[in-house]
């Protein structure tokens, strides 16, 4: 019978006293250099013979030792959220994790399926992250906010349509998407107003929202407009049967939550016959190019992020200042673009 061979002796895995030895310093000072510390002098040349010699060897920083000594991580825990994929939100976090690299910060995400909201935030915990952004989506209550800040965390911020108590909050509120779509609307003259409501998982967290907004800007405009809720699915059938009632519903327009979704039942009531915008006018949401490519071209609500202070300096900031009031900042700034198909 053929045997496996025996595993040669491990090689041993580079440490601080084999770059110092390799750079002719001190152990100091290699932690000095590669851990970016600029409050003890040390010479161009000295930096770079550290580096060299670090990079020679494939010696790379123990981030556990490195947080024991500091008495916290460089850590941002950032919870994958069970979600259908949001553009905007998508890019967000991109350009979070790119900014809080260059400020030296490692960025984790983790997967919580199949955890509880108790037992996700006991495991994000058990890695002593020093800051946590947790995404609309992801649950948190003040209780796992508690667990978070006394194991360490030094900032927790969440993403999403509503702050939680405890936590620093930045804020897409979605209600301005459907309160802008409607406002349109009902500056063109339209009363009898339609939303669409996906239902496909997930998209609650973002449609209830919008919804919101839709009802109170006709509730508010002494108008006498009205909102119908439309249930649809991102399908061709669904998107057909429900222009075929189009006419009975009486409406004259529609909000369909996003550009997607707009494309989808404007193609469906040009096949049934109903002419946008002069029977129907349609608003989508997202600024989508494909839109713009539409006939007609499809007015839309563009929504965009805006701090005063990007993000991840904020998240820096709170780490560094930890233990003031929780912060509220507003990231969703919307506005609509009007064209043909309203």
């Amino acid at each position: 019978m053929s045997q496996l061979p025996e595993q040669s002796a491990r090689t041993s895995v580079p440490t601080s006293a084999d770059v110092a030895r390799a750079a002719g310093v001190s152990r100091a000072t290699v932690s000095y250099v590669l851990n970016d510390n600029t409050t003890v002098r040390i010479s161009d040349a000295t930096r770079r013979r550290v580096r060299e010699a670090a990079s020679g060897l494939g010696y790379v920083p123990h981030a556990a030792a490195r947080s024991l000594r500091a008495g916290h991580s460089r850590m941002v825990l950032l919870p994958a959220a069970h979600l259908p994929a949001v553009p905007l939100q998508q890019r967000f976090f991109t350009d979070l994790q790119s900014d809080l690299r260059r400020l030296d910060y490692t960025v984790v995400q983790y997967g919580s399926a199949g955890l509880d909201a108790d037992e996700a935030v006991r495991a994000w915990a058990e890695l002593r992250p020093v800051a946590v952004v947790a995404p609309g989506g992801v649950r948190l209550t003040p209780q796992g906010i508690s667990v978070l800040t006394r194991s360490g965390a030094k900032a927790v911020i969440t993403l999403g349509p509503q702050p939680v108590e405890g936590a620093h909050a930045l804020v897409l509120d979605q209600r301005g998407v459907g309160a802008g779509a409607v406002r349109h609307l009902l500056a063109r003259g339209r009363r009898r107003i339609g939303v669409v409501m996906p239902q496909e998982a997930g998209l609650a967290l973002f449609s209830e929202p919008r919804l919101a907004g839709a009802l109170h800007a006709a509730e508010t405009s002494a108008t006498g407009a009205r909102i119908q809720p439309l249930p649809l699915r991102y399908e061709e059938s669904s998107a057909a049967e429900l222009a075929a009632r189009w006419r009975a519903l009486g409406l004259d327009s529609v909000f369909a939550y996003d550009d997607e979704y707009a494309m989808l039942l404007m193609r469906a009531l040009q096949d049934a016959g109903v002419e946008v915008p002069a029977e129907t006018a349609v608003v989508g949401a997202g600024d989508l190019m494909l839109g713009r490519l539409l006939r007609p071209r499809l007015s839309t609500v563009r929504m965009e992020l805006a701090t005063a202070q990007p993000p991840a300096e904020m998240i820096d900031r709170l780490v560094r200042h930890p233990g003031g009031a929780p912060e509220r900042h507003d990231l969703l700034r919307a506005e609509t673009v009007a064209r043909e198909s309203s």
